[in-house]
């Protein structure tokens, strides 16, 4: 039976670019021993956050290799793997080299929006080809359709190695019917920063964190908080992040993330189109915090 090793401090680890447009590498390292040494439980590679429907299949394949010998196992690594054509994804879970690798990542099939049963065939179709764990990815604010809690509850009573799912729907209702109804060995991981707090108070096991790029030891402290069940201390550091939470997302990710980890000197503030950097108001608005916290 497949375990769930994605639990606490998750990244949603960025891709950082040079000026040419470049992967850059050597921020990567800088990042990863960043998150590592502040807390992260587990690194979340090739997801929304890394921009990786711009990222060509060599890049991807280089990406990752290089993950992999950087981490060397000090933490878990969640790949994303993910689509809207099931062969394809299938195809990929077959031929792909997971080594190094300790879970899938697998996000709803956006744009043809499927129904409920075509959701759930997708997954029982990935679940009976992967060699790794997998955790769903319910994301209706990117897919255009939303996975209900039957729909998941259903995945998770009938694939063992369909160990979590990260939820962002933004609805805590049907994240809460999923916590009190899931069988013992399926976790409840949020997607969401600014819900991360509520989310574990009701069982969620942590978060794929966006702004635990630049913030990895305060995110991890309040998630170790509230895992503890020391609520009032976490309570306050969500409430310290909470206008940060919603002015990294005023412009999209990961725009607002890769524009507070620039002001810290950690990145270039490159983006690969569509996707462009912040406004300047939001820019001037990440300065100041990024003063205020002392980086």
């Amino acid at each position: 039976m497949a375990s769930n090793r994605f639990r606490g401090l998750g990244i949603a680890l960025v891709t950082p670019f040079k000026s040419d447009g470049s992967i850059d590498f050597d921020a990567l390292n800088h990042l990863v021993e960043y998150q590592i040494k502040g807390g992260a439980d587990f690194l979340c590679i090739m997801g929304t956050t890394a921009e990786t429907p711009t990222l060509s299949k060599q890049e991807k394949q280089a990406l990752k290799e290089h993950l992999v010998q950087r981490v060397g196992g000090r933490v878990p690594l969640l790949m994303g793997c993910g689509g809207n054509s099931t062969s394809a994804v299938v195809e990929e879970l077959q031929t792909t080299d997971w080594s190094g690798i300790d879970g899938v990542l697998s996000v709803c099939p956006y744009y043809n929006k499927p129904s409920q049963e075509g959701l759930y065939q997708h997954y029982r179709a990935i679940a009976q080809a992967s060699p790794l764990p997998v955790v769903l990815y319910n994301v209706p604010g990117r897919t255009g359709v939303n996975m209900t809690a039957e729909t998941t509850l259903r995945l998770a009573r009938d694939f063992q190695n369909i160990v979590a799912i990260k939820e962002a729907s933004g609805n805590i209702s049907q994240m809460d019917d999923i916590i009190k109804n899931k069988p013992q060995d399926f976790d409840v991981i949020s997607g969401d920063d600014g819900i991360t707090f509520p989310l574990i108070t009701l069982g969620a096991v942590g978060v794929i964190s966006v702004i635990g790029n630049a913030l990895p030891a305060e995110m991890s402290r309040m998630v170790r908080l509230a895992l503890k069940g020391e609520y009032e201390p976490a309570l306050s550091i969500h409430h310290k992040f909470t206008e940060l939470f919603k002015l990294l997302f005023v412009d999209g990710n990961p725009a607002g993330v890769k524009a507070m980890l620039s002001e810290m000197g950690m990145i270039e503030n490159q983006l690969r189109l569509p996707l462009v950097p912040t406004r300047l108001t939001t820019m001037q608005q990440i300065s100041e915090i990024v003063r205020e916290l002392g980086y």
